[in-house]
């Protein structure tokens, strides 16, 4: 579990586009994402497989059409060199997309708009933990996909393209395929005594 947990990472350019995607490894990884907690035990999540590919090739326009000369710029002018790859990572998989075998969109059966902070707070503390379970499950499979959030930008496009009902929530889009090669490692992160306050914001 440890290691699940530790090396899950976001896949964009080790993504093998060529090996089909089961169906039924998909519904494995939702049987365990839809045992996570949900809030007041709501049980909202939908999610949106997307197989077809003349669907995933008009998704993957409309990502780009959103964030592919975003994410380009982004490459060229990032501070450092851990977001200098980052960046050049996502803006390969602009080019590669649509060829991603499997796309999941995770979604809540409600609209988020003019909620109080409790009330959205409640709401994505039903899909994320799901979603991420979700992608904990492909890790364990030899499965990666990557979190991505580009679209929501033209959500209701996508939403009409998929038939998904105005009252619905996209929280997400991941690709998803099978990894070219499994040896993820943990990233590098922050020592977690600097970033955590103990009783007092800042007191270390």
């Amino acid at each position: 579990m440890d290691e699940v947990l530790s090396t899950t990472r976001a896949v964009r350019k080790r993504l093998d586009l060529t090996r089909p995607v089961e169906r039924e490894v998909i519904l494995e990884c939702l049987r365990l994402a839809v045992q996570a907690p949900t809030a007041s035990n709501n049980q909202d999540w939908r999610w949106v497989v997307v197989t077809d590919a003349d669907k995933r090739a008009k998704i993957a326009e409309i990502y780009n059409s959103v964030g592919a000369e975003y994410l380009a710029q982004k490459a060229n002018t990032a501070s450092d060199d851990q977001a200098r790859r980052v960046y050049a990572s996502a803006t390969a998989l602009t080019s590669t997309l649509a060829q991603v075998p499997v796309y999941v969109i995770p979604c809540i059966e409600k609209r988020l708009e003019g909620l109080p902070l409790v009330g959205a707070a409640s709401a994505w503390a039903s899909i994320i933990p799901a979603a991420w379970s979700f992608l904990l499950a492909l890790r364990s499979r030899g499965l990666g996909a990557v979190w991505t959030t580009l679209h929501l930008a033209k959500e209701r496009e996508v939403a009409e393209l998929l038939g998904i009902p105005d009252d619905v929530t996209q929280v997400a889009l991941f690709p998803v395929a099978y990894t070219i090669g499994t040896d993820f490692k943990p990233a590098t992160r922050p020592p977690v005594e600097t970033i955590t306050s103990w009783n007092t914001w800042g007191d270390n």
